[in-house]
């Protein structure tokens, strides 16, 4: 095959793990990640799935990888962390099949609560990390890192980001090898992590490390490129890119394409034939650290940010004392900060919250936009799941608030990290009421199912869990797990006032599809009748993105954007917001 094709960074990864004979997948979806595999989905070739965590993702991709075949377990930074227990034990354990894992960095924070630098955790795993530039290094890297992992019995971080992964350039397509699984064999002193078995397995670990600096050292992954000598730049990734056109040809350039371990030799040499050296790197100082450690002089972080992504124009500026040529706008431009979606179903409960006054901590999904105004309800936002045992912790050394606080959670963050949390509350006699936001998917990543949906990634159909029934088996009284739709905000704060009082565990299960969702009905419209609107302004207080000012001072409706789900007509004082067929 001869064929090329523009592709995103995440979908040049997919057709690495078919190309390179992948045969088993799972991931847990997280921007910028998510399109790796769903876009492996696509293959009839390999099996790929959703699993409920990062952590359960990575060990069933190692369980798989024992059984002798190529597997792939994807996730964002964060997600990674998550997965941190399984990942350092691999280390370890080695592969029987080869195992790539990509992990998807968020400099800039696009999609993220932090600025996360994945690789300190393959220096901590003592895991080799390849990070590639555009899609054609995605795919080409992708297989390649399969046979790395094969070679040196290892399991091979890839490191994405951002800006990678979400754009386009032209990748070559090759065909599938197809590679027969590898034999298992019953190893006990291998496989199973006891001390004595682990303290063998930690000096393999060492010598591999050895022998994969002495790779890197030689392989054509890392290359120098030749120009101008008076500046040389040692980089990475998408800064890379931005370095070549930053400088083009008045600079020489060290691209390196395995950022851990780094090939010292070769950094040195490149070191030798410049006048200076320059790393060019996002986020962490790492690669200016290990060129420090060599007795290399450069310059790095001291003219560069730690913090957010660079560009080619930031490069210009910094390093070349070039300002941006841009045409400056005189005129004023409003803020359009995110806001919930026309007929999300929480938007309700979270103007309930609001006007209930209650403490609410909150978490990972569409429902973080809860805290911006006008609804401005969530208290607190830390990570996938801590909403639960953020609140337990809260009512527990101020029981005085337990009447007054609540967590927020949505379906498949439940399933991810909110069911063991919901499980320490019943144990340890907590008082505590939890919201589970059921909007029926996994909204804010892009629509992924999840267990409580009743379909796998692949479309199949399997029984969907309900989060009411795991809430029982937890522990909550029966009598005290409530089903209720956010959009009936009378009989929603009725509800919360009743749990709110009750003296143990509660759960409050808030449930409507998400208005995007394909099978959702819009077929009506919501009309302000302007003669019965006595402008009040309560329409305005759920911060509906259908509804604005009109010049004559009244609120209007947008027909084009408005999904007719009746939360401002419930809202409405005066009846003057009346709904027709569209």
């Amino acid at each position: 095959m001869d064929k090329k094709q523009i592709m995103l960074g995440n979908e040049a990864v997919a057709r690495g793990l078919y190309e390179a004979g992948c045969s088993f997948v799972s991931s847990y979806p997280g921007t910028p990640s998510t399109e790796i595999t769903e876009n492996a989905a696509a293959y009839e070739e390999i099996y790929a799935e959703w699993a409920s965590n990062e952590k359960v993702a990575l060990e069933c991709a190692l369980g798989a990888s024992l059984a002798g075949a190529r597997s792939f377990c994807g996730m964002k930074h964060v997600g990674l962390n998550v997965a941190a227990d399984p990942l350092f034990i691999s280390s370890y354990i080695g592969i029987n099949g080869g195992i790539v894992i990509a992990v998807a960095d968020d400099p800039g924070m696009h999609s993220s609560q932090n600025e996360q630098d994945s690789r300190h955790y393959a220096i901590a795993a003592k895991i080799p990390m390849l990070e590639p530039a555009d899609s054609s290094e995605c795919l080409s890297y992708t297989k390649l890192a399969y046979e790395l992992s094969e070679q040196f019995e290892t399991p091979v971080l890839l490191r994405l980001s951002t800006r990678v992964s979400h754009s386009q350039s032209i990748v070559s397509l090759s065909e599938r090898s197809e590679v027969p699984m590898k034999e298992y064999v019953k190893d006990p002193a291998r496989y199973v992590m006891m001390p004595g078995n682990a303290r063998v397995r930690h000096t393999v670990v060492e010598k591999r490390l050895q022998a994969i600096e002495q790779y890197a050292d030689t392989s054509a992954v890392n290359r120098v490129e030749m120009h101008d000598t008076s500046i040389g730049i040692i980089t990475a990734g998408i800064a890379y890119c931005y370095a070549k056109e930053a400088f083009g040809n008045h600079a020489s350039y060290l691209k390196l394409g395995m950022v851990y371990p780094l090939p010292s030799k070769l950094i040195q040499s490149f070191a030798k034939k410049v006048d200076r050296v320059i790393v060019i790197e996002e986020l962490d100082d790492i690669i200016e650290t290990a060129c420090k450690k060599l007795g290399i002089q450069t310059d790095g972080k001291n003219l560069l940010s730690l913090c957010s992504e660079y560009s080619a124009d930031l490069l210009k500026e910094k390093l070349l004392g070039q300002s941006p040529v841009f045409t400056p706008y005189d005129g004023s431009v409003p803020n359009r900060p995110p806001v919930m979606c026309p007929g999300c179903p929480h938007r309700g409960l979270f103007y309930t919250l609001k006007k209930m006054k209650l403490t609410v901590c909150g978490d990972i999904g569409c429902y973080t936009l809860g805290a911006v105004p006008p609804l401005g309800a969530i208290d607190s936002t830390f990570c996938m799941g801590a909403s639960v045992t953020t609140l337990h912790g809260f009512t527990k050394v101020r029981p005085e608030n337990a009447n007054k606080t609540v967590a927020v959670i949505g379906d498949s963050t439940f399933m991810h990290s909110g069911i063991t949390g919901l499980v320490n509350i019943t144990y340890n006699k907590g008082i505590s009421t939890v919201l589970i936001l059921d909007n029926s998917i996994t909204g804010m990543t892009g629509h992924q199912h999840n267990p409580c949906t009743g379909f796998t990634l692949k479309g199949e159909a399997v029984t969907g869990i309900l989060p009411e029934k795991i809430c029982e088996a937890a522990g909550v009284d029966p009598d005290h797990i409530r089903i209720t739709d956010p959009n009936n905000v009378k009989k929603l704060e009725a509800i919360l006032k009743e749990e709110l009082a009750y003296p143990a565990p509660s759960v409050i299960i808030v449930r409507r599809p998400c208005a995007l969702l394909k099978y959702v009905k819009k077929d009506k419209l919501c009309i302000i009748n302007k003669d019965a609107c006595r402008n009040c302004k309560s329409c305005m207080a759920i911060g509906c993105p259908a509804i604005s000012m009109s010049a004559d001072g009244k609120p209007e409706v947008n027909s084009t954007l408005c999904t007719g789900c009746e939360l401002c007509a419930r809202m409405c004082r005066c009846n003057a917001i009346e709904t027709k067929a569209k």
